[in-house]
């Protein structure tokens, strides 16, 4: 009976192998240590001074202002209030007499979807903000002034206090 030497030679091309994956293993570099960068201390950045109206700029230059009052308003329990946003503006330097806003309730009470105020600046622009639930943010810009010298269209009401 003749005997296959098959089997020993896959025993031995199974040993070669796992001969050669262990030198080969052997050979490999050893992982190195990245060395991981130092926090060093840095000072604190120094917080930016608030926007201020810049009486004689233009309506450009006074929108951080403007937006900032209104951000300042937005996040009070006051925000569903136009006055409130009136009597910041003016608190910042605007002209009480070249505001506009429309009625923060509707004709039935409720409070309004959206309140709009705006600033007429020079002859010929507005700074013209809008928030309330409708926006959810305080939403601000400045537009071409309309006929009349006007900034927002529809009915407002008036600022008398």
């Amino acid at each position: 009976m003749l005997r296959s030497v098959l089997p020993s030679r896959a025993a031995a091309l199974v040993l070669v192998a796992g001969v050669s994956v262990a030198v080969l293993t052997g050979c490999a570099p050893e992982p190195t240590a990245t060395p991981t960068p130092t926090a060093t201390a840095t000072a604190d950045p120094t917080p930016s001074a608030a926007p201020a109206l810049v009486s004689d700029g233009s309506a450009e230059d006074n929108l951080p202002v403007f937006t900032a009052v209104a951000e300042q308003v937005w996040g009070t329990e006051q925000r569903g209030e136009g006055r409130a946003y009136v009597d910041g503006l003016v608190a910042a330097g605007f002209d009480r007499e070249a505001m506009q806003l429309t009625p923060d309730q509707s004709t039935v009470g409720n409070p309004a979807e959206s309140i709009q105020f705006s600033v007429r600046w020079g002859e010929e622009e507005c700074l013209i903000g809008q928030v309330g639930p409708s926006t959810g943010a305080v939403v601000t810009t400045v537009m071409p002034q309309l006929a009349g010298g006007r900034c927002l269209v529809g009915a407002t009401r008036p600022i008398d206090w």
